[in-house]
């Protein structure tokens, strides 16, 4: 099976029967320009300065919290449920690591001058709860940003387009456990009372086929979902064929939009 497309591999990273290849696929995205490009932007949206503290919830490697620190010379904690991610994350020198469940944050109120989560929301299991749990963390004037795929915004081209499409729905409703809290991430935020709430769509776009094979496990798709028992044998060979066809000729496209979501907390 994929890196990726293990139900809820993200969800459960320590249960994973290779949760080091889970690690390893969060290395190999920070090295793709489009998840460079937004991380940059993220961490300009949080507006930490020296002497300020932030969180990181779902911290995953650290990479975004040493970044963020060693850019503005701010304090940042990391935090993330799973205990091979936080030793992950020691052994890259993060110096302040908490085991923690995103829906109880382990910190008093208002402790931060900011917050963030990044791909984390869409996999909990109550992201409204988490999201709570980061406004709640955050004092008055702090800043939050969030930023999640919409998995409903996928596109996917190859000759059947119907296979596409069924591959593309279970991505959706298997794969991930909240595929479109994206989109309710603005009103959420404004409805309890945030201020400078504002949207930032980005589209990764893959075209070539070291991204297709290498990063987003976009050729593991159908043959896990296959393993699953959620589509044909049959139909998993088709589409492998027909995805190797489309790249060889040229025509292959996969693209989904992210929304970057921040804003003042009152």
């Amino acid at each position: 099976m994929g890196d990726f497309y293990v139900p809820h591999a993200f969800s459960h990273i320590d249960a994973h029967p290779d949760p080091v290849r889970l690690v390893n696929s969060l290395y190999r995205l920070r090295s793709e320009p489009f998840f460079a490009s937004y991380k940059q932007r993220l961490r300009e949206l949080l507006q930490a300065r020296p002497g300020q503290r932030f969180l990181d919830v779902g911290a995953g490697t650290g990479d975004a919290v040493r970044e963020l620190a060693a850019h503005t010379g701010a304090e940042v904690v990391a935090c993330d449920l799973s205990q091979t991610m936080c030793a992950e994350m020691k052994h890259a020198g993060v110096r302040q690591v908490a085991v923690a469940d995103s829906h109880r944050l382990p910190f008093k109120d208002a402790a931060f001058d900011g917050a963030w989560a990044d791909r984390v929301l869409q996999h909990v299991a109550d992201p409204g709860r988490a999201l709570g749990e980061m406004l709640r963390v955050v004092r008055p004037g702090g800043r939050i940003v969030v930023c999640d795929p919409d998995t409903a915004t996928q596109a996917l081209n190859i000759e059947d387009h119907r296979l596409a499409a069924k591959v593309l729905v279970l991505r959706q409703t298997t794969s991930i456990r909240h595929g479109t809290f994206a989109r309710r991430v603005p009103g959420l935020l404004t409805a309890r009372g945030l201020l400078d709430v504002e949207v930032e769509p980005r589209t990764l776009l893959v075209r070539d086929k070291h991204t297709v094979d290498g990063t987003m496990g976009i050729r593991d798709w159908a043959d896990t979902f296959a393993d699953l028992g959620h589509l044909d044998r049959s139909e998993a060979q088709r589409f492998n064929a027909l995805l190797d066809e489309a790249i060889e000729s040229g025509r292959f496209l996969y693209s989904v939009t992210y929304f970057l979501t921040s804003a003042t907390v009152r």
